[in-house]
């Protein structure tokens, strides 16, 4: 099996090409651009010289900050007002959460829907493909909810072993390899939840398109597929993460030529989808056609009429 990473980058620019200057028309741009704004609705020293490591931290009271759980429940406790407000403004950003997690889980599939037909639709995609995304959001916020428990723990673990080594007094060297070695832990955690991430919107949810399934079965398939060719899955990730930091470079050279004009036009929700929009495109094609390279059982894109007939 041959897999190849810039032929399908080369498949995926020239079809958004095609959906957005073949012909041109803004009107095209701003509905596909508002299914593009629901899909990413929710889309981390050490010292020099001779003093010691406690010498870099005399100025943190870590005391205060170990007795920091205590002191913020007593001053709950004590502001029965505040802690409703406190608690109404948890819930209310909790729940505007939920909504956009919803939200983004239906906008994926219109998005994927426009750029596999070559269409600009938001009504019928909203509705053909509502259980779909359904099924997106629940899997998606059991997941949320997860990564959320893992790191909180982690950052809980982790604090408390932080402070037994400083009040212990052990020598700097063993400090620094124990800091060293939860910095590794958190970095591996977020690289594992960021490839996950990026494989439900680049895989799975092309899957659940075709097979009009839901997320778990979509996954169950996927993690087949990974099984089989886990390198090749893994140098996706870090062709992706090459693409996004040479993307980054170009949106800082546009905002430096436009007197960052064009930076304060792009973080404007809505809008900056609408400027990003041949970006977001030829992504959400790259992936359906790296996808496509794997069998025709992942075949997504329509198949032009001279080639169905050939076949």
């Amino acid at each position: 099996m041959n897999i190849s990473y810039s032929v399908p980058l080369s498949k995926g620019w020239n079809r958004m090409k095609e959906i957005l200057f073949h012909p041109f028309d803004i009107g095209k741009w701003f509905t596909i651009g508002f299914t593009v704004f629901l899909a990413d609705l929710i889309s981390g020293h050490g010292g020099r010289g001779g003093s010691s490591w406690k010498d870099h931290t005399r100025g943190v009271d870590w005391d205060a900050m170990a007795e920091f759980p205590n002191t913020a429940w007593n001053w709950l406790v004590n502001h029965i007002w505040w802690t409703g407000v406190i608690v109404f403004g948890v819930l209310f950003i909790f729940g505007l959460i939920i909504l956009f997690n919803w939200l983004s889980s239906r906008g994926k599939f219109m998005f994927l829907d426009n750029v596999v037909h070559n269409k600009a639709e938001v009504s019928r995609p909203w509705h053909e493909y509502r259980s779909e995304g359904n099924s997106l959001f629940v899997w998606r916020l059991i997941y949320g909810l997860i990564v959320f428990s893992v790191f909180l723990l982690l950052f809980l673990l982790f604090f408390n072993m932080f402070l037994g080594i400083y009040h212990a007094g052990f020598p700097e060297a063993a400090t620094v390899r124990t800091v060293v070695g939860i910095v590794m832990i958190f970095l591996t955690t977020i690289i594992i939840t960021k490839y996950i991430e990026l494989f439900l919107n680049d895989f799975v949810v092309p899957i659940m398109y075709k097979d009009r399934g839901k997320a778990a079965r979509a996954w169950s398939v996927f993690l087949k597929l990974l099984g089989k060719h886990f390198w090749y899955f893994l140098v996706y990730g870090l062709f992706v993460f090459l693409l996004v930091i040479m993307v980054v470079l170009a949106v800082i050279a546009f905002s430096l030529m436009t007197c960052c004009v064009g930076a304060i036009l792009l973080i404007i929700p809505y809008i900056g989808s609408v400027i990003m929009l041949p970006v977001s495109v030829t992504f959400r094609a790259f992936s359906v056609e790296f996808l496509q390279q794997f069998g025709d059982e992942f075949q997504i894109f329509p198949q032009p009429r001279k080639q169905k007939e050939a076949s």
